[in-house]
């Protein structure tokens, strides 16, 4: 099962979302503000974020903006239960918003719903016959065969399999994946793009959407 940071300043409700999550076979680590978060990511092994909102000193939605980059799933897990506030969240990034209270079972059926749809168990994203260690930053085939990319690659990469399926526009390729380190046009996008499909053998699934990006399609 994979490992869950919780960033939430309630005890009581931590305690509870600990005790579920440990009984369905998950590990989890606790934090009650987002002080330490760039430090916690900075370790690595992190499946999943469960993010309150309302936080001391610096809210979930900020926080949200600052741990983009590492691409690890964040559920929103807030008392705000206006639609405006979920969908602020929603197009913030996160992957999912469950609001208080909530049932414990619906809880982990978000996570695991989450944990499914990213591809993402114990610091691994799997795509057909691609391993990708985070953690490790390494590409393996199942077969075992270690495949080398460019630090730019390997995050392209991760954002399209945790967002495969969908259709992503190359302005938003370049935010999320270069974020403020390139000034320069989404030719950089297409010809890392290309790259891949080369070394990847990805070039049926990584498809050309036509006046917006590409989308990488889960087809042999």
């Amino acid at each position: 099962m994979g490992k869950i940071l919780l960033i939430e300043d309630e005890e009581a409700i931590r305690t509870l979302m600990r005790l579920a999550l440990t009984t369905a076979g998950y590990q989890t680590a606790e934090l009650t503000d987002g002080k330490q978060i760039i430090e916690t990511l900075e370790h690595g092994g992190l499946d999943l974020i469960l993010l309150d909102v309302m936080l001391p000193e610096e809210d979930g939605f900020s926080i949200l903006k600052k741990i983009r980059r590492y691409q690890v799933p964040v559920i929103f897990v807030s008392a705000r239960t206006q639609l405006a506030d979920k969908v602020q969240g929603l197009q913030a990034g996160a992957d999912d918003y469950i609001t208080k209270p909530f049932e414990m079972m619906e809880l982990l059926a978000r996570v695991e719903s989450v944990l499914r749809r990213t591809g993402r168990k114990n610091g691994i994203l799997t795509f057909q016959h691609l391993c990708i260690d985070e953690d490790q930053r390494q590409v393996r085939k199942a077969s075992g065969q270690s495949l080398e990319l460019t630090p730019k690659e390997f995050d392209l990469l991760v954002f399209f399999v945790r967002n495969r399926n969908i259709a992503l526009y190359r302005e938003e390729i370049l935010e999320k994946v270069w974020h403020d380190d390139y000034e320069g046009t989404t030719r950089t996008v297409d010809m890392h793009v290309a790259s891949l499909r080369r070394k990847l053998g990805l070039s049926r699934q990584i498809v050309s959407v036509y006046k917006i990006g590409y989308r990488l399609e889960d087809r042999l």
